[in-house]
């Protein structure tokens, strides 16, 4: 009880593993009495046994892997290309004062605008195939990388830059340095990105609706199959989730010394607490 109560502490990992189990426990709890007194009309809101029937025919008759990989494949090519750009033309934003001051007045505007009313503005430039589908994606994720990757660069250290120079560093071995102390951020906003795209899947494939989990949801919708729809919904999630799961593996791995510096933090941060308790106590005596 003691570590429930205490400010910022750190929960164990049986603890959260407890609190997600009850959690979703209590989403399925109240879902299953909404239904059951029929508090929402069962015709548009189904009951979780209905949903969990609905897997079956959404793998065997919907095709939901092979959905979900035209969805990941779409979000794919989207995110590479936000990459390619972004951290480029990021790092010289937070390197060269001229081109921030260039680019962010058009850049920041758009993080600010609905993406959604884009589309159909996509829709007149590339039509309504793929191409329209990975470009809005792309104009979906794009700017919150580049926002990202400026931000982490402008937290490079400036003394850390004054010993480049003091030992002889030329400017494109200052700009190397700058990029690999902001890497390990910005690849930690990938997972967020990641999650943005999977937002925005969804709307781009109700256009000409060939494949994908949007294509498969909003077909399920239009035959009046609140089940599927809400089963399909579920599947998005976790498809999301998996991948999300495995951008924070990725960097655990590649960025070790991440997770060593934050559990240091914490530790030090323990530390300063009770050294402090221990002043209290002597004051008091």
């Amino acid at each position: 009880m003691t570590e429930l109560l205490t400010i910022r502490k750190e929960t164990s990992r049986t603890t959260k593993l407890v609190l997600a189990t009850a959690a979703w426990v209590l989403v399925v709890l109240i879902w299953s009495l909404i239904t059951h007194w029929e508090l929402i009309s069962t015709y548009v809101f189904p009951t979780p046994m209905e949903v969990l029937r609905a897997f079956k025919p959404l793998f065997t008759e919907r095709g939901l892997l092979p959905n979900v990989y035209a969805s990941w494949l779409r979000i794919g090519q989207a995110f590479l290309w936000c990459v390619i750009i972004a951290v480029p033309l990021g790092l010289l934003m937070g390197t060269f004062r001229w081109v921030y001051d260039l680019v962010n007045p058009v850049a920041a505007p758009m993080r600010s605008m609905p993406t959604t009313a884009f589309l159909p503005a996509f829709i007149g430039l590339f039509g309504i195939d793929e191409t329209m589908k990975v470009a809005f994606l792309w104009f979906g994720m794009f700017f919150y990388l580049l926002a990202v990757v400026v931000e982490e660069v402008n937290r490079v250290d400036t003394s850390l830059l004054e010993t480049a120079y003091t030992l002889g560093a030329k400017r494109y071995q200052v700009m190397w340095l700058m990029f690999r102390a902001s890497i390990p951020g910005i690849f930690s906003s990938f997972r967020i990105l990641y999650d943005i795209g999977w937002t925005y899947v969804i709307l781009a494939e109700i256009v000409n609706r060939k494949k994908g989990v949007g294509a498969m949801v909003q077909s399920a919708y239009e035959f009046h199959q609140p089940d599927l729809v809400y089963a399909g919904i579920i599947a998005i999630g976790v498809a999301a989730f998996l991948f999300r799961a495995m951008l924070t593996l990725s960097e655990k791995v590649l960025f070790p010394w991440r997770q060593v510096t934050q559990s240091g933090s914490e530790s030090s941060v323990a530390i300063t607490g009770s050294r402090g308790r221990k002043k209290a106590v002597t004051h008091g005596d």
